[in-house]
């Protein structure tokens, strides 16, 4: 890890701090440790094993994508580490950039050739992608009249998240089914765009993106040839995301909401990851925070509790994957001798 990443750590857990003092600040502390204290430790355990879980589904969609019968045997913390390296880049590069980059050296580093690891990401990737454009669907439908109603503010933050998730999911497929076709729209829309460059560079830039779309192409051939990977990895990839989605509703079970609607929490917190995606900063540190409070007040009722939810939903969702990151990060997987097993068992 380098100290540009170290730096972005301390940065956004300053950040973070930063952020719950200013809406803490006109709490009385007594307030806060009195709520901590009536806490039900039952549930604040179930949430943070609902996040751990999701992150071994994950493992398990990326062993699904990744694994053929000629393969050695992966070990477990090989496939595990590699969701904490995502949470961990995710959590701090601007709009999530850096978790694709840290999951590939992740399976190079387990001696999984890059090219092949490229494909299984980008396969992982767009199936993420639409699982999470199907839930977010599936949930306006159910709850978003009541969100618009209630806050206009946050529904026109969540509509442009659905935006740019359907731009993104369009765009791929698009790659995928109208090649040629996609090739020369991106030239003929990055032309007029980049003509203030100096001429080098804008070539540069124009080959850098024909090349990538070139990749994406290619590895989406891949894509179209693994129906049956991609159903299983689909809906696991499914089971991953309500494990995340259920965290929110057990931390207010462990604050004693027990009145809560478990459908209303789901969907608030799908609308929350909506809207999250849209902002730059890493995390989307602020704009989480503010969803939140203003999607949650009505479910507790005191201003301790609803600052104390925030915290414990933030950390579980967030924070925790930063720090299992950097444990993924220091224990690299001990994989010599099973690659040695394996190439003696070949012979």
């Amino acid at each position: 890890m380098s100290r540009k990443h170290i730096a972005a750590i301390f940065v956004m857990l300053g950040l973070g701090i930063g952020i719950f003092w200013w809406e803490a600040r006109n709490i009385h502390f007594n307030s806060l440790v009195s709520t901590f204290k009536s806490l039900n430790y039952f549930w604040l355990a179930v949430a943070f094993l609902s996040i751990l879980l999701s992150y071994g589904v994950e493992a398990m969609v990326l062993h699904t994508l990744l694994k053929k019968k000629e393969d050695r045997k992966f070990g477990w913390w090989e496939m595990y580490r590699i969701p904490l390296l995502q949470a961990l880049f995710n959590a701090i590069t601007p709009f999530s950039s850096g978790g694709q980059p840290a999951q590939l050296l992740g399976l190079m580093q387990s001696k999984i050739d890059g090219g092949r690891a490229s494909s299984v990401l980008l396969m992982k990737f767009v199936i993420y992608q639409a699982m999470v454009l199907v839930n977010f669907i599936v949930a306006m439908l159910v709850s978003f009249s009541s969100v618009a109603k209630h806050f206009s503010g946050l529904a026109t933050l969540i509509v442009f998240g659905m935006v740019i998730h359907v731009v993104t999911i369009s765009f791929l497929l698009m790659i995928m089914y109208y090649y040629d076709f996609t090739k020369k729209m991106v030239q003929i829309i990055l032309k007029p765009v980049l003509f203030f460059l100096k001429e080098e560079k804008r070539d540069k830039i124009l080959q850098s993106a024909i090349n990538s779309i070139d990749s994406f192409y290619k590895e989406s051939l891949v894509l179209k040839q693994e129906k049956k990977k991609v159903i299983k990895a689909s809906l696991l990839t499914i089971v991953q995301l309500f494990l995340y989605y259920f965290v929110v509703y057990f931390v207010l079970l462990a604050l004693n909401c027990d009145h809560v609607n478990i459908i209303d929490v789901l969907v608030m917190h799908i609308m929350i990851v909506m809207i999250v995606s849209i902002f730059p900063i890493p995390g989307g540190s602020g704009g989480a925070e503010f969803s939140f409070k203003t999607l949650f007040a009505g479910f507790i009722p005191s201003s301790s509790g609803l600052i104390l939810g925030m915290f414990l939903w933030r950390f579980i969702t967030y924070y925790l994957g930063m720090f299992l990151g950097i444990i993924a990060v220091s224990k690299k997987p001990k994989i010599e001798q099973q690659v040695a097993n394996k190439s003696m068992e070949r012979k």
